[in-house]
């Protein structure tokens, strides 16, 4: 759980920075060190695009390749190694203030073109697998270039006003402090002509937008059994529902990284995470987005969505999975298995004090059953 929250938060970094893209000229913020490295991990962050005009491919193509050109010295000087990237930022934000930024961030996901959404993921899936051989965590020039142009697309394929309320979400969920930190850890110079370099890019991606096509349900998986999955979603959700209802949803605690664990072990399973994304199904991975959304607008003061939405996105999520290779999904469970190994029996110790051990136990039964089914979807 923990894990995944981190990897959503990376994610959502990115999102913030692209929803910057689409800003009006005279809306732009002066520039900020903090803006750059956002906007840059949007690279990392979104992925989206498929059909679309040959003119306005090769325009953001071009501008991608002028802003790898502007960037790259930047990106070059960021210490990729930290665990700053992965905590929440300064700010008196609470969870559910952050929650409902990672919405909007979800409705910008579920518009944008799921081809591109699949081949921007592979893109960075590369990108991390270049990455993970170099001591500083560096991606190759053309692997930026390429991160790029699948951005620039991705956002290109997104309506304006979704992407604006990613942008108006975000603003002043951090604190005023972290700017002038950022820009303290890099040359500034370098981090200027990065976010010149910015504007410029994001001017060309909102004067070329793209259409996205709607994705269809692959022709190869069984409806069948894909009600049996949401059959068992449901019995899952029962089971488990009491479980939901005891956890501490606006505790921090899911924002903070994995005790113990280096930033090339987190990168190797996040990306492990991005595959097992762009294997997906795209209808089946638009409708788990759209689950999430609507389970988000029921939530209490306490965090806690109501008990239908919560079966919705049961049900959502393992017709998901269902739909991607069973090697492909156990590389993301062994992965995570070997980061959490050192620690598991503290992190475990520490979910465990969150809800009545009766019905955490409960929980977990029904999980391993749900995941039977899941299996036999495959």
């Amino acid at each position: 759980m923990v894990a995944q929250r981190n990897g959503a938060k990376a994610l959502l970094a990115g999102v913030a920075g692209a929803a910057l893209l689409a800003k009006h000229n005279t809306f732009v913020p002066a520039p900020e060190a903090s803006r750059v490295p956002v906007a840059v991990a949007a690279a990392g962050a979104a992925a989206a695009l498929g059909a679309a005009p040959a003119f306005a491919v090769d325009e953001i193509n071009y501008a991608a390749g002028k802003l790898t050109n502007a960037a790259y010295p930047f990106m070059k000087e960021v210490d990729w190694s930290t665990m700053l990237y992965l905590q929440k930022p300064g700010g008196s934000a609470s969870a559910l203030d952050w929650l409902k930024a990672v919405d909007k961030a979800l409705v910008m996901g579920q518009a944008m073109d799921s081809t591109v959404l699949q081949q921007a993921a592979l893109a960075h899936h590369k990108a991390i697998k270049s990455a993970l051989t170099s001591d500083d965590l560096v991606l190759t020039r053309a692997e930026f270039k390429d991160i790029n142009y699948g951005i620039g697309k991705l956002i290109a394929s997104v309506p304006e006003e979704k992407t604006m309320d990613v942008y108006n979400a975000f603003t002043g969920l951090v604190g005023s402090d972290v700017p002038a930190y950022l820009m303290s850890t890099v040359n500034s110079e370098d981090a200027k002509a990065a976010y010149a370099g910015l504007m410029d890019f994001k001017n060309t991606v909102r004067q070329h937008p793209i259409k996205p096509t709607e994705p269809t349900l692959g022709s190869g998986l069984s409806e069948t059994k894909l009600d049996a999955v949401g059959t068992a979603a449901s019995k899952l959700s029962t089971l488990s529902y009491p479980f939901i209802k005891d956890i501490d949803w606006t505790s921090d605690i899911f924002l903070t990284p994995l005790p113990g664990v280096s930033t090339k072990a987190a990168l190797s399973a996040v990306d492990k995470m991005i595959v097992m994304g762009a294997a997906m199904d795209p209808k089946l991975l638009k409708d788990a987005v759209g689950a999430h959304h609507k389970a988000i607008g029921s939530i209490d003061s306490n965090g806690v969505t109501s008990a239908e939405d919560y079966a919705a996105v049961n049900a959502a999520l393992g017709k998901a999975i269902a739909s991607v290779p069973r090697s492909v999904v156990m590389d993301v469970y062994n992965d995570f298995a070997k980061i959490l190994e050192p620690s598991k029996g503290v992190i475990g110790a520490k979910m465990f004090e969150f809800s009545k051990g009766v019905d955490a136990t409960a929980a977990y039964k029904a999980f391993l059953e749900f995941k039977d089914v899941v299996r036999t979807a495959m």
